[in-house]
């Protein structure tokens, strides 16, 4: 393997693998004030998502069902950071970030996330574009970036160290330092544990603490698309124009060439012969063309993720099939990871490779789709399903009647956020904290003190 061609994942056995979390969701919290006054705090607030952790692989589109008002959409718009968690962090896994290992002999004695675009093989020491620092313990981050510094500026790198995984070399002082890959370091039995975790974290950027510049660059990787095509799109903009606007925010290409890379995306989203539609307006499509000028627009980057809200759900049933093909085919075609947002159980079956219920901010229930459809655990969740048709009218199917409606989502008590509604709960359920997710067995997870 070349260690400079791929971003190995340091776990703790100190094993290489290639990475499969594409983003990465811990202790995610969104809170919204109720009321506050010119002088008075906040006291009392909604509690849209609290404390969420998942998973999505490269690849993968990952399902967030649910009733209104539970927190999907709340939860997508976090992920794309058009509003700022209250807690938590949200970790994107980026192609042109490599985290390397400075050495002093064979000891590691920090390490540093590197932006490198044409990767580590064109590298070269004027181009070192620092994304993240990392030192055990309580070493001296400042002493560390001044040795670093010293390294960038007398480091030298022979061709056939670099196709080993050293990237530069310098004596400073009485040592020897070195910028080295992972891969490298364990392989010459490098002392990483005290970096083990901050390894881990330097392979993601945290999404909650981006501005500025990184801010714009974080926009090429991640998009959305929006549940209503009648309202995400400007009736001002002919088709061009909005499907053009990322590209000419990110300074990409020449006109000439957007209008080409316009008229290429619009044919891939069906929108055929492109000289059609690229100066038409918004009001002369069908909903259906519609929304494919939204997925047009969203994928005109070239992004790795995208946060789908119900976009079918505004669409004549008729046509949602197609919208959704596309969007596999894409998938397919661009290894694009999906946070497929719906309140249709069908539409999450059809679309959806994982699920997670949610309920009033929470995720009761997570696993593969058939896993979590054919045997559901959480009562939330059987409820969900009961509630679901039966094409067939000679089927019969028990119902499951929950208690009273919907908990207020205003300052709920820390008990299971179920309790008010669930046939099984007991004294344990409202005398205990929210129950956490615990692994049922393939990768069927549920939050449930009656689920054995």
């Amino acid at each position: 393997m070349n260690p400079t061609a791929t971003q190995p994942e340091i776990s703790s056995g100190l094993k290489i693998k290639e990475p499969e979390a594409l983003v990465r969701v811990e202790r995610l919290r969104k809170l919204y004030p109720v009321s506050k006054g010119l002088f008075t705090r906040a006291r009392n607030f909604i509690h849209a998502v609290d404390d969420i952790s998942f998973e999505i692989k490269k690849g993968e589109v990952f399902g967030l069902i649910g009733e209104s008002g539970c927190g999907k959409t709340t939860t997508g718009k976090l992920l794309v950071k058009l509003t700022d968690p209250t807690e938590g962090h949200i970790y994107l896994r980026d192609q042109e970030r490599y985290p390397l290992v400075v050495t002093q002999g064979d000891r590691a004695i920090g390490a540093i996330a590197l932006r490198a675009p044409d990767g580590l093989g064109k590298f070269t020491p004027k181009q070192m574009t620092l994304v993240d620092v990392a030192v055990p313990g309580e070493n001296d981050r400042r002493r560390f970036l001044a040795l670093l510094q010293q390294l960038r500026q007398q480091g030298r790198s022979e061709p056939s160290g670099r196709a080993q995984g050293v990237i530069l070399r310098a004596e400073i002082g009485d040592s020897v330092y070195s910028l080295v890959t992972p891969e490298y370091a364990l392989a010459h039995n490098v002392q990483l544990d005290p970096l083990i975790p901050e390894l881990q974290r330097l392979y993601y950027g945290d999404i909650a603490t981006l501005e500025g510049t990184r801010l714009k660059n974080f926009r090429r990787n991640v998009q959305m698309i929006f549940q209503d095509p009648y309202e995400s799109l400007n009736p001002r903009m002919t088709i061009f124009d909005i499907v053009n606007e990322p590209l000419a925010v990110q300074g990409i290409g020449s006109l000439v060439e957007r209008e080409e890379r316009v008229a290429e995306m619009l044919e891939h989203v069906g929108l055929t012969p492109a000289t059609s539609f690229m100066f038409r307006f918004p009001h002369e499509l069908s909903g259906g063309q519609r929304q494919r000028v939204a997925i047009a627009r969203a994928m005109i980057l070239n992004p790795s993720f995208i946060v789908a809200d119900e976009p079918t759900s505004m669409l004549d049933v008729s046509i949602r099939i197609g919208v959704m093909n596309l969007m596999l085919e894409l998938r397919e075609e661009f290894g694009i990871s999906y946070l497929y947002i719906t309140h249709d159980l069908a539409v999450a079956r059809y679309m959806c490779d994982r699920i997670a219920v949610m309920y009033l901010g929470k995720i009761v229930e997570m696993g593969p789709t058939e896993e979590v459809i054919q045997n559901p655990l959480h009562p939330y969740t059987r409820a969900l399903i009961s509630a679901v048709p039966i094409p067939d009218p000679t089927m019969r199917r028990q119902p499951i009647e929950l208690k009273g409606s919907v908990t207020k989502p205003i300052d709920p008590p820390p008990r299971c956020r179920f309790y008010e509604r669930c046939p099984l709960a007991t004294h344990r359920c409202a005398s205990s904290d929210h129950p956490p997710l615990e692994d049922k067995g393939n990768g069927h997870w549920v939050a449930c003190y009656e689920v054995g």
